[in-house]
């Protein structure tokens, strides 16, 4: 390991946060440590802080990175898409969260501190995913409604995720549903077709 003196702050960023979402892949948002970080890097706990200002700050980081990995992980998806891109997307979305679990489920367990402010880097790594489905929603749309795609991708992405979520948790087992990414594709060509869109029109 490094001395102190031979990392740059910027350095020393990027080293604490490979380690920290390395760890949270690892171990969960509930057995989180950033102390096990500060430990793992040969640091102190006092230079994570130094470093991110707080936990808080640590675990938004740690987040927003996630959702860059997300957002290439659906254009990878879509890139080898058929004619169904609106589907490509939901199997996107089941199969990051299938296979990155701890990271997927730590966007949703982390509550940031009350008045607190997504930092704006943070706010446009983030808005990289509702980008791409906003777009795809729009290339399904007719012209005249397409201005209805960022509010229709919004309510979407909670569609599907709230089968998402029940799936990995078993809440869909123990009701009987066998096949929720299916029923969430579904459900997102029933509100789809509702506002006019056509499959295969992207």
């Amino acid at each position: 390991m490094a001395r102190r003196s031979d990392h740059s702050r910027e350095q020393l960023e990027e080293l604490i946060l490979a380690e920290a979402h390395g760890l949270m892949a690892e171990t969960g948002y509930a057995r989180f440590s950033a102390r096990e970080v500060a430990k793992r890097i040969g640091y102190s706990i006092g230079t994570i802080y130094n470093v991110f200002g707080s936990l808080d700050a640590l675990l938004l980081a740690i987040n927003s990175r996630t959702f860059v990995l997300w957002a290439d992980w659906l254009r990878a998806k879509l890139a080898v898409a058929g004619e169904d891109r609106i589907a490509a997307l939901v199997a996107g979305y089941f199969d990051f969260a299938a296979r990155n679990t701890n990271l997927w489920m730590a966007i949703y367990d982390h509550r940031p501190l009350p008045g607190a402010e997504m930092p704006e880097p943070y706010r446009r790594l983030r808005a990289g995913l509702t980008g791409i489905v906003e777009q795809e929603v729009a290339l399904v749309l007719p012209d005249a409604r397409r201005g209805e795609a960022a509010a229709l991708a919004r309510s979407l992405v909670a569609l599907v995720h709230g089968h998402c979520f029940f799936a990995l948790n078993g809440t869909f087992a123990l009701l009987g549903e066998e096949q929720p990414e299916a029923a969430a594709l579904a459900r997102v060509w029933e509100a789809l077709t509702a506002a006019g869109a056509v499959r295969g029109s992207g």
